[in-house]
């Protein structure tokens, strides 16, 4: 009984057991699981069970520990852990750490080491210090595992051709000439049957290929090549799960102290940064999901480095491998349509079923079609994707010193390596700095490359002082970092210089970097490709006295100019003609007050301060690119046809540049019919001019949400005037057409992957795309250029609110016009 109930011998008339004005309790709350969790526990299970065997194989473990590895990955882990949909178990970053404790200590001392490790784990999580993580470069962590990687790829070759691995990779290199020589063919046949199976699975193609697909790759291969040696009667080694009563459980460590240090050490550190990365992941994933991101939070991270460690302290406690989180799995239960943590928990739990019950079948695999699985994801480990980021951001040297360094050395040293010499890279970039003098038509110009610090102040003195006095001069600085002694010097150099009579304008520096104060302020703090909203600024800066100039202190017209972020700007906006994000500038860089009255009024000051931001801030970094395009001509790869929508920036959503679009805008999108155009061949013309002259490989009709046009079209009244808009829109009544003639929901209507259309107006947005590439394939030019296959047409919806782009399915085969496909953020830590 509550304390709040008054202790009366009636108190059984009066009690409340539930709040005033709300209805009674429904008695006790229920377990329940949903059955998208329920699919998606089991399609992970599938895959879990041939990994975690596979990588127990590799590390030399007892086989058991693998399995125990995945039961409490699952359970505890997904019950204690921090990110809702990661799976953890034993992983493949982890084999060649785990191998290496095994060879030098012992199976029963590596247990040990995994519980120290767990320990460690919950102590940095109650440190609150996961986010650190997160610190370590990605060419240190994508090396580290393309390192372990190859490991496993040298070491499980031996298996696979029959024989024994060796301790490293170099022995397991200068032993392979005669593991060739004396290969075993009933191993390598099972071996290279896996592989194929494995690689040709997800390639079946059409309709079966899609169902077949729902079963994963790595179960088919194992379970293929077993079924095929056991039918075969060869004569192969075999998983051997020997009886429960025998399994080796932990014990106090054995050895020197340092070494069982810096094992705990290594252990903790990769379990620790491949479960945190891997939760960022399936953050990335989860919020790609539609309808998901309310229902599952975001990663916990400290709370995920606390259910890691528990789950080590667990596992090893029990005689099983090291955790961490898994890329493969984590993805595989995200893509099963997962909802919660209860996914994660029912797969360790089928995995502790399997174990129980399974053991009869699970002894029929023979160990090269394992060896074979986890040898392929070990070369997946080494990523083509994560070389080519690595380089573009001319970090390759650290990804290839931290593979090596873990290749011939270790993973603890590989890593250290890597560190080292990011630290050293890091160094020779800040203190590299290249700076010129160069005169042009009577400007100088000093150009400044690199970070501006106490180092390179000799070097930029030395160089500004060889311009003449009195000279226009213009001191561009490419770099995003100036320390206090940078600063000062230009300042007084500048200051100087101007006193002189000369004029300095310093451009590409970061916005919001001011060198000196300009000559006009009016509050105006807008940054470029930050959250605006059209041309919304911060709030400006106290006003001057009345009556007093902002310059010199004599009473101007200006005072009474309104100013961006003022009466007008407090609403966020400043009308649809205003510059976008390229129209934004830094501080101090102002065209000058703009007088009330002056021709052009605020719009136009708008527009000049937009094209004053784009020549002080990008014209510097495009001017050579464009000077190409102008040497060359234009030589764009796609034809893009979007509507006029002012909220559709194409270059943004497309992340293209200039010179790599051909776009053509107008009301909703449309391509009319031959013969229709009723004088207006605009777009006949765009479309002509694209697939004969300028050779464009792909047409891509983009439409959005929230088009105005397609509510025209869905309100528009037959009779009436018509109007030049009632007339353009005439060419998207076959899209209205082709919207009424199914029943809504049905499979041969254009859809969304993953959810339902909201309205009627979303279904003739997706129905209008599909519509319009039927236009296309119309025209001559476009119809000449499909037969020979030299052009692809594509069909694109872009969710404005969502700022998410959909891509129409290339072979909707028999389901109708078609889906739209999610575009998903590419991930780079899988």
């Amino acid at each position: 009984m509550s304390s709040c109930v008054p202790a009366r011998a009636d108190s059984a008339r009066t009690e409340h057991i539930h709040p005033p004005h709300s209805p009674p309790p429904g008695g006790p709350r229920r377990f329940r699981v949903a059955g998208a969790d329920v699919s998606a526990s089991i399609a992970v299970f599938l895959i879990a069970l041939p990994l975690s065997l596979g990588i127990a194989l590799a590390t030399g473990a007892p086989l058991q520990a693998g399995l125990v590895a995945a039961a409490v990955g699952g359970i505890v882990v997904g019950r204690l852990g921090g990110c809702p949909l990661q799976v953890s178990g034993p992983a493949a970053g982890l084999t060649v750490v785990t191998a290496d404790l095994i060879q030098q200590y012992g199976w029963r001392t590596t247990c040990a080491i995994t519980v120290c490790a767990g320990i460690a784990q919950l102590g940095l999580g109650c440190l609150r210090v996961a986010r650190s993580a997160l610190a370590v470069s990605p060419a240190i962590v994508h090396g580290m595992l393309a390192g372990i990687g190859v490991t496993i790829a040298v070491a499980q070759l031996h298996i696979v051709l029959g024989g024994t691995p060796q301790s490293s990779v170099p022995d397991n290199l200068l032993a392979l000439p005669a593991q060739l020589a004396n290969l075993r063919p009933a191993d390598l046949a099972a071996s290279v049957l896996t592989l194929t199976l494995l690689l040709l699975w997800p390639r079946v193609p059409g309709r079966a290929g899609r169902l077949l697909g729902k079963l994963p790759a790595a179960l088919i291969a194992v379970a293929g090549a077993t079924a095929v040696a056991a039918l075969a009667g060869l004569r192969l080694p075999k998983v051997d799960l020997p009886s429960w009563s025998s399994h080796a459980l932990a014990t106090l460590p054995d050895g020197p102290v340092l070494g069982l240090v810096a094992a705990v050490l290594t252990t903790t550190l990769v379990c620790s940064v491949q479960s945190l990365l891997g939760a960022v992941a399936v953050d990335k994933l989860v919020s790609a999901r539609p309808g998901l991101t309310g229902r599952v939070k975001r990663s916990d991270l400290d709370r995920e480095l606390l259910g890691q460690g528990a789950g080590n302290i667990v596992s090893g406690a029990l005689g099983g491998l090291p955790i961490a989180g898994v890329a493969v799995r984590s993805t595989a239960n995200v893509s099963a349509g997962a909802v919660s943590r209860n996914s994660t928990m029912l797969h360790g739990l089928l995995v502790l079923i399997a174990t129980l019950l399974l053991v009869p079948a699970l002894e029929l695999i023979p160990l090269a079609s394992l060896a074979a699985l986890v040898m392929a994801v070990g070369l997946k480990m080494v990523s083509l994707n994560h070389i080519r980021t690595v380089t573009r951001h001319r970090e390759v040297l650290v990804y290839a010193v931290t593979t090596g360094g873990v290749v011939f050395f270790g993973v603890l040293e590989g890593v250290a390596l890597g560190i080292a010499v990011a630290v050293g890279v890091a160094l020779h970039r800040l203190t590299r700095t290249r700076i010129r003098h160069e005169e042009t038509a009577g400007v100088h110009h000093v150009h400044v490359r690199g970070q501006l610090t106490f180092l390179a102040v000799p070097r930029l003195s030395r160089v500004l002082h060889q311009v003449p006095q009195g000279s226009d001069t213009v001191v561009e600085l490419d770099g995003s970092f100036m320390d206090h002694a940078a600063y000062e010097t230009l300042q007084d150099w500048q200051k100087t210089h101007t006193a002189q009579g000369g004029r300095v304008e310093i451009t590409g520096r970061r916005p919001g970097t001011r060198i000196s104060e300009p000559a006009d302020t009016d509050g105006c703090r807008c940054r470029p490709w930050t959250p605006w909203r059209n041309h919304q600024c911060e709030p400006p800066q106290p006003a001057p006295p009345p009556g007093t100039d902002r310059r010199d202190g004599t009473g101007t017209e200006a005072d009474t100019a309104p100013a961006p972020g003022g009466p007008r700007g407090q609403g966020g906006e400043s009308g649809a003609d205003g510059p976008g994000p390229e129209g934004t500038v830094a501080p101090g860089e102002h065209t000058g007050p703009v007088v009330a009255g002056t021709p052009g009024g605020l719009s136009g000051r708008e527009l000049a301060r937009g094209i004053s931001a784009f020549q002080r801030n990008t014209a510097p970094l495009v001017r050579g690119e464009l000077a190409r395009l102008a040497r060359e001509g234009q030589q764009p790869s796609q034809l893009f046809l979007t509507c006029a929508d002012s909220r559709v920036v194409t270059s943004m959503i497309t992340s293209s540049g200039p010179g790599d679009l051909f776009v053509v805008r107008n009301v909703g999108n449309l391509v009319p019919l031959p013969g229709e155009e009723s004088g207006d061949d605009s777009v006949a013309a765009a479309i002509e001019y694209a697939v004969d002259v300028l050779k464009v490989r792909s047409i891509t009709v983009c439409g959005h949400s929230g088009c105005g046009a397609v509510q025209a079209l869905l309100s528009a009244d037959p009779g009436g005037a018509q109007t030049p808009l009632k007339r353009w829109l005439r060419h998207g009544l076959p899209s209205l057409e082709r919207l009424r003639g199914e029943p809504v929901g049905t499979e041969s209507q254009p859809r969304l992957a993953g959810r339902p259309p909201t309205d009627a107006a979303e279904r003739l947005c997706l129905a209008n795309v599909v519509q319009q590439l039927e236009h296309l394939r119309a025209h001559d030019a476009v119809a000449r250029a499909l037969r020979t296959g030299d052009l692809e047409l594509h069909g694109m919806y872009f969710h404005v609110g969502e700022a998410q782009a959909y891509l129409l399915s290339p072979d909707p085969g028999d389901a109708g016009d078609g889906v739209f496909e999610l575009v998903l953020e590419t991930d780079l830590t899988a």
